[in-house]
């Protein structure tokens, strides 16, 4: 089932060429906005490049490589748009996800298109009933983001114990576009571009062995590791798909940074002509932000580094070290929303328009902070709960 593997990459390469895409990127941030979807182009070029198979298996095309290359090109796609680089991180993640389920579910996806994509909507939305050979399922799912450049959709549902009496079973259910409709709803204040549209399936037929379950993703047990080895494939989800969401908030950051650097640099007040670069509140501002941003990077970094030292020398990863990773990943938007917010108010009524990098970012990095994954506090007492002694509650990490 398996196909011709890929050609090796330079990590360095793919970063580069995910850099000259930024000023293309605010090019289209406009377009990405007015039509709530991220242009076709804009999919065509990530493609092109090869950026969303960073994370794919080698078995089918992909390059394997580590994580923090992947992030690290989500971050330099969101110094240029962050709408794509959301939808970029959230889509090519699928990709890491997928290695995990049964090889025959990988080969109906990849066989004939190793660049088919994969949306998601993980909300335990089905209704699931169990049936010869899978399930039957139907159900409306929300924030499916980018999911009109997909021909598949990752979809989560509770399956019953099968007495009735035990917990139910988070799992996620792989679902083609033939069995799904897009409800085009998506008009919201940031992160327009993300068309993070509705999902609708009407009892559709899910085979088992296109579902994966949650457990198994803990434990790094699942079906998949049989053809996907690699020590990429053994990393908890949750510590992958947390950070799909908060990256692309400190790369765009960055860019609101490095605009607003250009306009201090030559402003001048229009109620007493002062200088904002002799300022002393944007001068710490500027120095803040850029500190944080460095901080938020290196966190991301140096705790990939640790999960792919453990996970290539097959030791068990750490609760409480996973727990803290968590938590330092839902902070990021809290930390970016923070600075963004004491940006634009700094910039002046000259940055109010929408069409403009500071107000751009401000609306995104607010509506990111919404999902659920980028709210530090439940993750925060869970952790420190831990910390104290108490159980942990959180299975996502």
């Amino acid at each position: 089932m398996a196909r011709t593997l890929a050609s090796p990459v330079d990590p360095i390469d793919l970063v580069a060429q995910a850099r000259a895409l930024i000023p293309v990127l605010r090019e289209r941030a406009a377009e990405a906005e007015a039509a709530c979807r991220i242009p076709d182009a804009t999919i065509e070029d990530l493609r092109r490049h090869g950026l969303f198979r960073i994370l794919q298996p080698r078995a089918w095309g992909g390059y394997e490589l580590d994580p923090a290359d992947f992030f690290t090109v989500q971050m330099a796609l969101a110094e240029g748009c962050m709408s794509t680089a959301w939808v970029y991180g959230v889509v090519a993640v699928h990709n890491w996800q997928l290695a995990l389920f049964d090889p025959q579910a990988q080969a109906e996806v990849w066989s004939d298109d190793p660049d088919m994509r994969i949306a998601s909507s993980y909300m335990p939305k089905a209704q699931v009933t169990p049936v010869e050979g899978g399930y039957r399922i139907s159900g409306r799912w929300g924030f499916s983001s980018g999911v009109e450049h997909c021909g598949w959709v990752f979809l989560g549902g509770l399956v019953p114990s099968a007495d009735g009496a035990g917990p139910p079973d988070y799992r996620t259910f792989l679902v083609p576009r033939s069995d799904f409709e897009i409800a085009r709803i998506w008009d919201t204040l940031g992160l327009r571009g993300t068309g993070s549209q509705d999902v609708i399936v009407n009892d559709a037929f899910v085979p088992a062995y296109r579902t994966h379950r949650s457990k198994d993703g803990f434990a790094a047990t699942s079906p998949g590791l049989k053809l996907n080895p690699a020590p990429l494939y053994r990393l908890p989800f949750g510590q992958i798909f947390v950070r799909a969401v908060s990256s692309s908030a400190i790369g765009a950051l960055r860019g609101a940074l490095d605009a607003f650097r250009a306009s201090a640099a030559k402003r001048f007040s229009s109620n007493d002509f002062s200088r904002s670069a002799e300022d002393p509140a944007v001068l710490l501002l500027i120095a803040e932000t850029a500190s944080a941003i460095d901080e938020m990077e290196r966190s991301l970094l140096h705790n990939f580094d640790v999960l792919m030292t453990q996970a290539r020398a097959d030791q068990p990863f750490d609760l409480e070290e996973r727990l803290l990773f968590r938590f330092q990943s839902a902070q990021i938007l809290d930390r970016c929303a923070g600075l963004i917010t004491r940006m634009f108010h700094a910039g002046g009524a000259q940055g109010v328009y929408r069409d403009g990098p500071l107000a751009r970012a401000f609306a995104d990095i607010h509506t990111g902070r919404t999902h659920v994954a980028n709210n530090p506090d439940k993750v925060g007492r869970n952790f420190g709960g831990v910390l104290l002694g108490q159980a942990n509650g959180d299975s996502f990490v």
